[in-house]
């Protein structure tokens, strides 16, 4: 087994290129006329393309059905092998066993409510409600249990 000295600077370069790959596509989605009307798009394709990096694991661009459960399981909403098929097959019209860029783009900039896209909106919701209170819990008292 050899060591690469390189490694993490080939990793930063390669999340780079992937990087100018999506705002590529993301140039594409900004002059396309279908979604002119779509309220502050540029800062939601930003927004898009930073979750999208976060879990295409495997940096080929593409969220395979491994990416896909990590996801789910770290937002909290773990699915079974047939639940995370079905949201596949419709994020990608039954297409393909892996999520392209452009299908999630269009998924969360599409009409339709897909049980993956309202996961995603409900994440970034959740976030917005506040800050998580840091440092260790307060002490609680017998008197205060139920």
């Amino acid at each position: 087994m050899s060591f690469d000295p390189q490694g993490g600077r080939a990793f930063g370069l390669l999340k780079a290129q992937q990087e100018e790959g999506l705002d590529s596509i993301n140039q594409e989605f900004l002059v396309d006329p279908k979604y002119s009307d779509v309220e502050d798009l540029d800062s939601k394709l930003e927004a898009f393309k930073k979750k999208y990096m976060e879990f295409d694991r495997n940096d080929h661009g593409d969220i395979d059905m491994m990416g896909l459960k990590r996801m789910l399981e770290k937002l909290g909403v773990a699915k079974t092998h047939l639940e995370l098929k079905k949201m596949m097959s419709e994020v990608t019209g039954g297409a393909t066993e892996t999520i392209s860029y452009k299908d999630f783009i269009r998924m969360m900039l599409g009409k339709r409510n897909g049980i993956l896209k309202l996961i995603l909106m409900y994440e970034g919701m959740a976030k917005d409600d506040g800050e998580k209170p840091s440092g260790p819990p307060p002490k609680k008292k017998i008197g205060d249990l139920p």
